[in-house]
């Protein structure tokens, strides 16, 4: 399948009355930067009266790899139009890509206006007073994901702090890679597992700092669910702590721009309900799972299935997860 602008562009081109009513032309198509699992590109649709912004997420050339585990994207649209049913902030769904449409997996999706990108949200001084409430805002958006009736929902894969340890230990291992850290990380899981939940929720699985909207007035859209799964809904919450996600600023554990307390606060004032001890454990977990996903990245540049100079990039940050790991099990300072 092509990713080149040129192909997109004329598969957007067929779709402008589909998309927008009363609309003939595409314009102003760009991929935008991020992406590394699946693409997201700009655009907008007019017509005598319109000129709509949208956006399509499509998957590229080469993404099989690194598709296991994944729910794919008809899915995920799905998902979305459920949760902005449930009142969580996503984006109005357009048009669920066909066969006949020529663009592959993907869906079209409403523009926010915001900022995704991480290192903006936690160092702007635009969003000083986001950041002031953000953390809440993601308590109070989780809980409602959490919340969301399962009837009626897509079929997903059922996770689990068994499964999810099991899935990643699998998956380290099928590279042949060799890291001392990333074993004792395995081991603390093992022995530290808690009991599986009696009702597995639905949980976003990438809910983090990176796949937010954000404006100045705080969370505008939650985006990105292709990993979205049934099973403990802690594990949003830890994924969103781990350090990777704060960008440089790691005094504030979530997502760079926020305290725990503000976020526990925000999920139980929503009807969230808490196990902190969980919540640690999912960190540990996300923190090896992000390691694990970097080794992912490595793997499919280094066999030639993905030449995207990010991939190789990402690849390389395994290690910063070692360090990361080291400083949740093995505190400075600790007996």
């Amino acid at each position: 399948m092509p990713d080149d602008i040129g192909h997109v562009s004329a598969g957007l081109q067929r779709l402008a009355g589909t998309l927008v009513a009363g609309a003939r032309t595409v314009h102003d198509v760009r991929r935008l930067s991020g992406g590394a699992s699946q693409q997201t590109w700009a655009f907008r649709v007019a017509g005598d009266a319109v000129d709509v912004p949208l956006v399509l997420r499509r998957a590229p050339a080469g993404v099989a790899e690194r598709a296991k585990g994944t729910a794919g994207l008809a899915t995920e649209a799905r998902l979305i139009a459920a949760a902005r049913d449930a009142g969580v902030p996503v984006p109005a769904l357009r048009h669920v890509l066909r066969s006949e449409d020529g663009l592959g997996e993907g869906f079209v999706m409403a523009w926010l206006d915001g900022e995704t990108l991480g290192r903006r949200i936690v160092r702007d001084a635009r969003l000083a007073a986001a950041r002031r409430v953000l953390a809440r805002q993601c308590g109070a958006a989780l809980a409602r994901i959490h919340a969301m009736p399962l009837q009626g929902l897509p079929a997903l894969r059922v996770g689990g702090a068994r499964a999810e340890r099991q899935f990643q230990l699998d998956a380290h291992r099928s590279h042949g890679t060799v890291r001392p850290v990333f074993e004792l990380a395995f081991q603390w899981l093992r022995q530290h597992q808690p009991a599986e939940v009696a009702q597995p929720v639905l949980v976003h699985g990438d809910f983090r700092n990176g796949n937010l909207m954000v404006d100045e007035r705080g969370l505008q859209g939650v985006l990105d669910w292709e990993l979205a799964h049934l099973g403990d809904p802690m594990e949003d919450l830890g994924w969103l702590c781990v350090n990777a996600w704060r960008f440089g600023a790691i005094d504030l554990p979530v997502g760079g721009f926020g305290a725990r307390e503000e976020l526990f606060e925000g999920y139980a004032a929503a009807g969230g309900r808490l196990d902190i001890a969980r919540v640690r454990y999912w960190e540990v977990l996300g923190t090896l799972k992000w390691g694990v996903v970097c080794e992912t990245m490595a793997q499919a540049w280094l066999a030639g299935r993905e030449r995207d100079v990010e991939k190789a990039a990402i690849g390389r940050r395994a290690s910063e997860s070692e360090i990361d790991l080291l400083a949740l099990l093995a505190p400075r300072g600790a007996a």
